[in-house]
């Protein structure tokens, strides 16, 4: 009994020195899941713009199953069009010509636009180039007046915050000599409302995951195409991004999961007393490197 009683602490000491290991093991581990969990980013960083090409799928859905398309796609012969040296020299000056009009032009015109033309400007898009042909995008138009309104309200609400609180000083100050801030009038008042939306990924007809390479990239060209469309056609916007506005947004719409907003434009002509900023462009030395 003695000898007991002179070992009882010398047990407790063994005891409690295994609790505080294990406890130690067990908040070690906690704090590695939780830095796995915690993704750094910046208040003003909007989770919807991020690319999920990097992001790997489910294991179980992340085989080596083909993904929907046909294991020998078909090649049939291509001819170009071919233009004389004094004719591509006309027409890539005409064109860019035409585009060094663009401007982003904030005061739009309730003017009717024809639907045909937002079809087609559409289409144009489509024939973007895309990761393995997956052609990941979305195009949503909008022209009812209710849910422009209601669009505007989202869109005004979280800019409110992003311009107070998000963008820090330095952004709202370089934003503020373009007299720009976080009402969007043009989101009422313009015919049509492009919303662009970024498909992280697709379905297989099994159900399954489909991989959408470059999801971000291909839609950005296919933008890239749809404002020269745009300009062609003699329609203005303004490359509206919604900053932390497209979980709302993509419900508003009933878009599903797997799209993510990327662009908003507003689509119309502008008004007669429409301002843009007397902005220049880089010299062609400025932007260009030959090697």
């Amino acid at each position: 009994m003695v000898l007991f009683s002179s070992l009882t602490p010398v047990f407790i000491a063994i005891i409690c020195v295994l609790i505080g290991i294990i406890m130690k093991k067990t908040n070690g581990e906690k704090e590695k899941r939780d830095t796995k969990s915690k993704h750094p980013s910046r208040p003003w960083v909007d989770e919807d713009l991020k690319d999920g090409t990097d992001h790997p799928l489910e294991e179980e859905e992340g085989d080596e199953e083909w993904q929907g398309l046909e294991e020998n796609v078909a090649h049939v012969p291509f001819t170009g069009e071919r233009y004389s040296e004094a004719e591509m020299i006309k027409r890539s000056q005409t064109f860019y010509e035409l585009l060094n009009k663009r401007r982003s032009v904030r005061f739009l015109s309730d003017e009717p636009v024809p639907r045909e033309v937002i079809d087609n400007v559409i289409r144009t898009a489509g024939t973007s180039p895309s990761g393995a042909h997956t052609e990941p995008w979305t195009f949503v138009v909008v022209q009812d007046p209710d849910l422009k309104h209601k669009i505007r309200e989202i869109v005004e609400e979280e800019e409110e915050i992003n311009y107070k609180k998000r963008m820090g000083d330095r952004w709202v100050n370089d934003l503020k000599r373009l007299r720009t801030n976080w009402i969007k009038e043009y989101l009422d008042t313009a015919p049509y409302l492009i919303l662009i939306f970024k498909q992280v990924y697709g379905r297989l007809p099994n159900g399954k995951k489909k991989t959408h390479y470059y999801n971000e990239i291909s839609v950005s060209i296919a933008c890239g195409i749809l404002l020269a469309a745009l300009q062609n056609a003699g329609l203005y916007t303004v490359t509206s991004t919604p900053l932390n506005c497209g979980p709302q947004l993509r419900v508003l719409l009933q878009r599903p999961a797997n799209e993510k907003l990327l662009l908003l434009l507003p689509v119309g002509y502008p008004k007669k007393d429409a301002t843009v900023p007397a902005l220049t462009r880089k010299p062609l030395e400025d932007i260009m490197v030959v090697m």
